[in-house]
């Protein structure tokens, strides 16, 4: 069949819906929020397979049509949330769950395929060629200059720049009168279609260079007729939703995998560059002081059995508490209560940064050194090979006088650190690669059934 399209590759049409509610929009952040959590991995699998793509185009010169299929419905998908929300306000129809053309929509988005990109181009247009276009982009919705899927993904949660502006004076407008002003539909078009055309060379689509051009309006002018695909068969598969899911659990899978290596990535540099001569890593030094006679430091739980061999005995192997000239003693918790019984004291408790006092009355302590309860106690600094049990750490000064006030640094060896990072590192990779296979798996079979005959269309 045939459908009109610009002499552009990027296509952009919509229309205004009659009869808009005057309240609705002041919720459609709220109930666009099923869209936004599925569009969040889309979009993650949008970067994928951009990436996939590039090194597609710059040895073959083509665009593989199965991930462009997939892109184009992001950026449909996208533009249709982004209509219906704060990136334009001008329906009250909800956008379907769909990575399809839908062309009963009142927003819709076709990008023409291209059969041949350039191989060079591909290394220039979507970071150097797009830098005037993202400046403007930028200014259109807030923050500077994108990348690619950051332009795209900023049309469908614009929330700032002139198109959130304008969008929000549209809605003051249909909260006071229940009209649209057709103005304002007209400019906050003319953004978006620019933001779209953008994201798709940006996005390698297409190596047309978007025209510094502002075409406002719901239709866009000089427009001719192109072929188009035929309208899909019964029975086709393609893009089918469980292809879709696929992506997003490999995309989920890659986040993931992504955070869990990050994090033994940090603990792999930690343990390399963060030890002291002697091998100990350490917090930083804090001051605290107390009224009372004492400091009670909470209460330390180390549980774990047989089984749990991440928390051996020596998962944080020694363990070095420093402070000023002062006593320190780490005894069971029972024990320190006992001690504590009847003293004046005050008990330090810690909420991220911010440090609290409970103050305990009572009248003075027995001499510390003297109690036999302490599993490791002394004067300035105190080593302790951790056991099970609940602990409990107690400074005084070492003349039992009222007002402690001192800084403590705590130390420990965690021998495991290195062996646990690498783990992490070692099964977020798994993850990542388990991701990235799930979605090209999901890719090559939606080709393959392209090539045989079916559709794009995700219902």
């Amino acid at each position: 069949m045939t459908t009109a399209v610009t002499g552009y590759p990027v296509h952009v049409h919509a229309r205004l819906d009659p009869g808009l509610s005057r309240w609705l929009w002041l919720v459609k952040w709220f109930l666009a929020i099923p869209h936004y959590l599925v569009l969040a991995f889309l979009w993650l699998g949008f970067v994928v397979f951009s990436v996939v793509a590039f090194f597609a185009i710059l040895f073959t010169g083509r665009y593989p049509r199965a991930l462009f299929d997939f892109n184009v419905g992001v950026l449909r998908w996208s533009w249709r949330v982004a209509y219906y929300t704060y990136g334009a306000l001008a329906t009250d129809r909800y956008p379907p769950f769909s990575l399809g053309a839908e062309p009963d929509y009142p927003a819709t988005l076709d990008i023409t395929y291209p059969e041949h990109l350039s191989r060079g181009l591909v290394l220039v247009k979507w970071w150097l060629l797009a830098i005037p276009h993202y400046l403007i982009v930028g200014v259109f919705v807030g923050g500077g200059s994108y990348v690619a899927y950051q332009t795209g993904e900023t049309v469908y949660n614009s929330g700032g720049g002139l198109v959130g502006l304008m969008a929000f004076f549209a809605g003051v407008a249909l909260l006071f009168t229940g009209r649209y002003p057709k103005g304002l539909f007209d400019f906050v078009l003319g953004m978006d279609r620019w933001a779209l055309r953008v994201a798709a060379y940006a996005g390698l689509m297409t190596d047309t260079y978007p025209p510094f051009r502002f075409d406002s309006g719901g239709d866009e002018p000089g427009t001719t007729t192109i072929d188009q695909a035929p309208p899909p068969a019964p029975g086709s598969r393609g893009w089918t939703p469980g292809r879709v899911i696929a992506v997003v659990i490999g995309a989920l899978l890659m986040i993931t995998g992504g955070a869990v290596g990050g994090t033994g990535g940090f603990g792999l540099w930690a343990d390399s560059t963060q030890r002291d001569s002697a091998g100990f890593l350490s917090t930083g030094s804090e001051s605290f002081r107390g009224t009372g006679y004492a400091l009670e430091f909470g209460t330390l739980e180390l549980r774990w059995t047989d089984a749990d061999w991440v928390l051996a005995d020596d998962w944080l192997g020694e363990v070095r508490l420093k402070t000023d000239d002062v006593f320190i003693g780490i005894g069971r918790t029972d024990d320190v209560t006992r001690f504590l019984s009847g003293v004046e004291h005050d008990e330090v408790s810690k909420a991220e940064s911010r440090v609290s006092y409970r103050h305990r009355d009572g009248g003075a302590p027995a001499d510390p050194a003297a109690q036999t309860f302490w599993a490791a106690s002394g004067t300035g600094e105190v080593s302790w090979r951790v056991e099970q049990g609940s602990w409990t750490a107690v400074v005084l000064n070492a003349d039992r006088t009222r007002v402690v006030d001192t800084r403590l640094a705590a130390q420990a060896e965690v021998p495991a650190l290195r062996p646990a990072s690498i783990g992490l590192i070692i099964g977020g990779g798994v993850m990542l690669l388990l991701g990235l296979v799930v979605m090209l798996v999901a890719a090559l079979t939606a080709g393959q059934s392209r090539r045989n005959g079916t559709t794009t269309s995700v219902r």
